[in-house]
């Protein structure tokens, strides 16, 4: 559970970042993204299009969440209600060094707009394509079969949600 974000790379180089804000106009945090250290600013790989979008969620991991929020009861300040208000605090910093400070995480899901380049058939290929690059991927992706191996597949992520060491707020089929 975090912050969606849109990330632009022009033939491989990141350029800008920006929220998904109410669905119509996002804020600018190309700047805060910067400091997410598993954001590479140069992907990986010889076939990449010359312009690319791609999807992901920043996301605070718990044990970070809990750091910050002794910090924050030390100072006598405010505390957050959860990581995700956390990281999308964190990312809406004004000054990116405050969000450099916050280990910030992501995982990439999707790809958006294309140019000059092949878009994947299947969610599972975009994932691996994602990968290859360099994006990071949340490795409880599964590629499953039939309502049964969804229903499967959440059980058994539901036994270890706890271990994960972020937050969820379900799962995506």
């Amino acid at each position: 559970d975090g912050l969606a974000v849109s990330l632009t790379y022009q033939d491989g180089q990141f350029v800008r970042a920006a929220t998904r804000g109410a669905g119509a106009r996002g804020e600018d945090v190309t700047q805060n993204v910067r400091g997410i250290r598993s954001i590479p600013l140069r992907l990986r790989g010889d076939d990449l299009p010359r312009s690319l979008e791609v999807r992901g969620e920043v996301y605070m991991p718990l044990e970070v969440f809990f750091r910050l929020n002794q910090e924050q009861r030390a100072q006598d300040q405010k505390l957050y209600v959860n990581p995700r208000n956390a990281a999308a605090g964190s990312l809406r910093q004004l000054d990116p060094r405050i969000s450099a400070s916050r280990p910030l995480e992501i995982f990439f899901y999707g790809i958006g707009a294309v140019d000059g380049g092949h878009v994947p058939e299947t969610h599972i290929e975009a994932l691996t394509v994602l990968s290859t690059w360099g994006l990071r991927t949340n490795p409880e992706a599964a590629l499953v079969d039939g309502p049964e191996g969804c229903l499967d597949s959440y059980r058994r992520l539901l036994e270890r949600r706890e271990g994960l060491g972020y937050d969820i707020d379900g799962v995506v089929y």
